[in-house]
Order: C-alpha cells, then sequence, then structure tokens
C-alpha cells in the first residue's frame, strides 16, 4: 500500500473519530455516559492528526480537510441522528468552507515528501 494511500486512510479515521466524538458530545447531553466516546474520539483524532504530521504531511492540506469534512459530516448527521436543522444557509456555509479548503490548498507551495522543517536554532531535526 501506498505512502500517499496510508495517508489518505488516516486522515479519513481522523474525520470518522472526531465526528463521532462531536456527535457523542451532543448525545452527552441526554446521556451522559456519551462523554467517554467523545473523549476517546477527540484523542484518537489528535493522535492520527500527529502521525500524519509526523509522516511528513502538510499541516495547511490534513487540517484543511479534516476541519472542513468535520464540519459537513456533523451538520448532515446531526440533522439525520438528532433531528437537528440543516437549512440552505447552513449548506451555503458548507460548501464555503469547502471552497476555502480547496483555495488554501491550491494556493499553497506543496513541501517534498521527504524535507523536514528547520527547527528554531537551525539544526534538521
Amino acid at each position: 500500500m501506498g505512502s500517499d494511500l496510508r495517508n489518505w486512510l488516516l486522515l479519513a479515521a481522523a474525520i470518522a473519530l472526531e465526528v463521532t466524538a462531536t456527535l457523542s458530545l451532543r448525545a452527552a447531553v441526554d446521556h451522559p455516559g456519551w462523554v467517554a466516546l467523545a473523549a476517546a474520539g477527540y484523542a484518537g483524532a489528535f493522535v492520527a492528526l500527529a502521525v500524519l504530521l509526523r509522516r511528513g504531511a502538510p499541516i495547511s492540506v490534513i487540517y484543511g480537510v479534516w476541519s472542513a469534512a468535520g464540519v459537513a459530516l456533523t451538520a448532515v448527521l446531526a440533522a439525520l441522528v438528532f433531528g437537528e436543522q440543516l437549512t440552505l444557509t447552513i449548506g451555503v456555509g458548507i460548501a464555503i468552507v469547502i471552497v476555502g479548503v480547496v483555495l488554501v490548498e491550491t494556493g499553497s507551495p506543496h513541501q517534498a515528501p521527504d524535507a523536514h522543517p528547520a527547527s528554531v536554532d537551525g539544526d534538521r531535526p
């Protein structure tokens, strides 16, 4: 399996964990036991994001996709699971977030996969 595919799978896992955690947090309003799943989901999402950064994935890409996908999926799933409103305005807002992420991604210079940022004192890590 290629490194790029593994990165996308890790990113998908981070998104799924974050969305699960956020929906669990909402469920905890009525049933406090869901807080444990929320905490575990957020912790897992941050671990997956940290692994992606360690593998050299650019933060602008992973954070942008993670946050935009999280917003969109959470809004849609909250409407389905909890009956929250999904209005045209919310849909337009989600579209704007997605367009913003695409603009950030296409406007950012790409770092070579084996390049590492210099540390504060100028040495490579």
